[in-house]
């Protein structure tokens, strides 16, 4: 079992350009105040990935240790 915590994600605070898609036509877009995104769909796979790549950086060392 293994325990994580995330930061919150911060909204950028700069205009940023971008494209409407209703009317394809450029347009920018500017945050006011906190929109933190949800990380929640990403973070299970983010999760199993970084642990995958321990247990094998763990598996390859102590293999290493071995010979």
């Amino acid at each position: 079992m293994a325990r994580v915590a995330f930061k919150p994600t911060s909204s950028l605070a700069r205009k940023q350009d971008t494209v409407n898609l209703a009317t394809m036509k450029p347009a920018v877009v500017e945050t006011k105040g906190r929109h933190d995104p949800c990380v929640v769909p990403r973070a299970v796979p983010s999760v199993e990935a970084c642990v995958a790549c321990v247990l094998a950086d763990a598996k390859l060392r102590a293999a290493a240790d071995r010979a």
